[in-house]
């Protein structure tokens, strides 16, 4: 009899040591349309579970699609509908004679496809928009992410309701590479979950097939260039060290500054007899000036003419002016003059 009960006992503790502890789910709503719950985030189980799912005051249902790895089922996809939201979602997964039953808050465990329609086009200012679609426009809160040339993301958030970006003054010569994703916002019961990011959308003069084998084409010739400019350059050097004459045209020789004064006409290229002629001395000397007087005809008998000259005193040079009858009264303190004939109207230098 002690035997019996000892048999019992060890089976008791026995029986217990390997039970199996029901697995852990997790469940989310995703894109609003049904809730995927799975179990097998500890491994694939040993056994397949029938999945029962129901939000509070529903009558529970069998799971109709199975997710499954190697034959046992470790998930189940069950229709929601959006009334439903703010209900609490039990579920039971039964394996023989052990059930197992939980409970989930769904509110905060929505998860949204990624957006889609992407769309992007530049304006007349020079500014790039970004367009986007996702479902419940006015409960999303929505981030962009995007970068220039393949450098680091920038990342900016959009808010609530707004389904474009712009990016300001963008340059014709960068690629901009943009993508967006969402989440449930806070005015609709805000989500723990953003979405997947979306497919990438390109803008710029590197996108597509035909740019990029065109600078593959570039960074080909460009060392080409380089060493033909760089031979070129070195051949007209050499040209101008060898040929001394085109080396003067090109390059023509300034004179050296000299503290001896030296005449100017020497800096000038000029034939020898320039040289000689444009030797002129362009200093003239001092003429002397002195008033005339005038002689009357009764003093000047023994004279030929009735025009009167003036000369000076034994200077280099002498006028000879004209007088008219007018002017035969005037005085003259001076000294008098011999008058000629042969020398009027002459200037004697």
């Amino acid at each position: 009899m002690m035997a019996t009960r000892l048999l019992l006992l060890l089976l008791f503790f026995t029986g217990h040591v390997f039970a199996k502890e029901p697995p852990d789910v997790d469940c989310l709503v995703v894109h609003l349309k049904y809730v995927q719950c799975s179990w097998n985030k500890s491994g694939t189980p040993e056994v397949n579970y029938t999945f029962y799912g129901w939000f509070h005051d529903r009558t529970a249902k069998e799971c109709t699609s199975y997710m499954s790895e190697n034959g046992i089922n470790t998930g189940c996809n069950q229709h929601y509908d959006s009334t439903d939201r703010f209900k609490t979602f039990h579920i039971k997964l039964v394996h023989g004679n052990n059930s197992f039953n939980m409970k989930h808050d769904l509110k905060n465990k929505v998860k949204f496809n990624p957006p889609a329609n992407l769309t992007v086009q530049n304006d007349s200012n020079s500014n790039l928009w970004f367009y986007w679609n996702q479902t419940l426009r006015s409960c999303v809160d929505s981030e962009v992410r995007y970068r220039t040339n393949n450098k680091k993301w920038d990342t900016s958030r959009v808010s609530t309701g707004k389904q474009d970006f712009c990016i300001n003054l963008i340059s014709s010569n960068s690629r901009y590479e943009l993508q967006v994703r969402s989440k449930m916002g806070n005015l609709c019961g805000e989500s723990i979950f953003w979405s997947d990011w979306s497919e990438p959308v390109v803008w710029g003069s590197n996108n597509g097939t035909e740019s990029s084998q065109m600078d593959n084409s570039i960074s080909v010739w460009t060392p080409v260039l380089y060493a033909l400019g760089a031979l070129t350059l070195i051949l007209l050097v050499l040209m101008l060290l060898h040929n001394e004459r085109i080396r003067i045209i090109l390059i023509p020789v300034v004179p050296k500054p000299s503290p001896i004064f030296h005449d100017v006409q020497d800096w000038f290229q000029l034939s020898k007899g320039l040289k000689e002629s444009s030797k002129a001395n362009y200093n003239d000397r001092a003429c002397p000036v002195r008033e005339y007087c005038q002689v009357s005809q009764s003093d000047s008998e023994s004279s030929d003419s009735s025009m009167f000259s003036v000369t000076t005193d034994q200077t280099d040079c002498s006028v000879s002016v004209p007088v008219d009858k007018s002017d035969m009264s005037t005085p003259c303190s001076s000294s008098t003059f011999t008058v000629s004939s042969e020398e009027e109207e002459q200037v004697l230098v």
